[in-house]
């Protein structure tokens, strides 16, 4: 339990934006002020860790820039398929940035880290693959299911993460536990032997 609060704190603050874009889309708000409350939200996220004179994650770097992208294609064009495109643009960024080993270090308390360091990166290419598929599932339902879009994107994104993330944390703590009871045991010296 004390894994996933760790992680769950930094994932939806990395993604704040384009929960807030998402959610507001899903609850019908229309996608200008969809737009605009998700680049306010990103733009404070990045902002605040910059006042707080941290580094900017890599995915909060990516929220900030989709949803800018969002924002600046829908006011100039008001072309709404651009903005059912554009997902499938992110996942596709966001999917390549996930294929760097370590990504995913952040998540995970420091002193776990040497010890689930490897499932981590091999989850990091699971999370990636994620992506890969999400979208290419977005472009098929942006052009063949267009009514449906909107439901589409304000419930698979959200859902699709939190399920693998649950899936993830699980394996995780199964992997620790069984890992920490093989050390105890002296079974395990190195873990790099693995």
């Amino acid at each position: 339990m004390r894994t996933l609060l760790y992680a769950i704190g930094p994932m939806l603050f990395d993604s704040l934006g384009v929960i807030v874009f998402a959610v507001l889309l899903a609850v019908g708000a229309g996608i200008v002020p969809a737009t605009v409350a998700g680049t306010v939200v990103a733009v404070a996220v990045v902002g605040y860790e910059l006042a707080r004179g941290h580094k900017v994650a890599a995915l909060q770097w990516i929220s900030l820039a989709s949803v800018l992208l969002a924002a600046a294609a829908t006011l100039f064009t008001g072309d709404p398929r651009f903005v059912m495109a554009k997902p499938t643009i992110v996942y596709l960024i966001v999917g390549t940035v996930m294929l760097r080993r370590g990504w995913l270090n952040r998540y995970i308390l420091p002193e776990q880290l040497a010890l689930v360091g490897d499932v981590m990166d091999r989850f990091g290419f699971i999370w990636a693959a994620m992506m890969f598929a999400s979208a290419g599932l977005n472009l098929v339902v942006a052009i063949f299911f267009t009514a449906w879009w909107p439901l589409f994107i304000g419930i698979f994104p959200l859902a699709s993460k939190f399920g693998l993330f649950a899936v993830h944390i699980a394996v995780v703590h199964v992997v620790t536990q069984a890992r920490l009871r093989r050390r105890a045991g002296g079974l395990l010296e190195p873990l790099a032997a693995e």
